[in-house]
C-alpha cells in the first residue's frame, strides 16, 4: 500500500474555500484505479492548515493520479491560496490489519 499525507497553510480567511475545493474532487479521486481513500480535511491544530490522507494500492496509481488533469486543476486554484508550499509525506506501508 502506498500512503501520502499533504499538509499545506493558506490564509486563514481561504481555508474554507481550499477545502472545498478538494472535496469537490473527492468523487473523482475516489473512483481512479487503485485509490483507496482520498480525505482531505482541515487541520484542528493550525488555523490555516490544511490536510489531505491517501491510500493507494501501489505508487503508479498515485503517480497516475498525480500526474492527471484533474490534479492539475486542482493546483491552478489552490496554488494561488497557499501560503506556504505543501509539503507531502510518502510512505510504502504494510496493512498489519483492520480493526473494527
Amino acid at each position: 500500500m502506498f500512503i501520502a499525507h499533504v499538509h499545506f497553510t493558506v490564509a486563514p480567511a481561504e481555508r474554507q474555500a481550499a477545502l472545498d475545493a478538494l472535496l469537490a474532487e473527492v468523487p473523482v479521486v475516489r473512483a481512479m484505479p487503485g485509490c483507496l481513500a482520498f480525505v482531505p480535511f482541515l487541520d484542528p491544530t493550525d488555523p490555516a492548515g490544511l490536510g489531505i490522507l491517501h491510500e493507494w494500492q501501489d505508487a503508479s496509481s498515485f503517480g497516475a493520479y498525480a500526474a492527471s488533469p484533474g490534479f492539475a486543476e486542482v493546483g491552478k486554484v489552490l496554488r494561488p491560496m497557499m501560503t506556504s508550499a505543501p509539503v507531502s509525506k510518502r510512505f510504502d506501508a504494510k496493512l498489519l490489519e483492520t480493526v473494527n
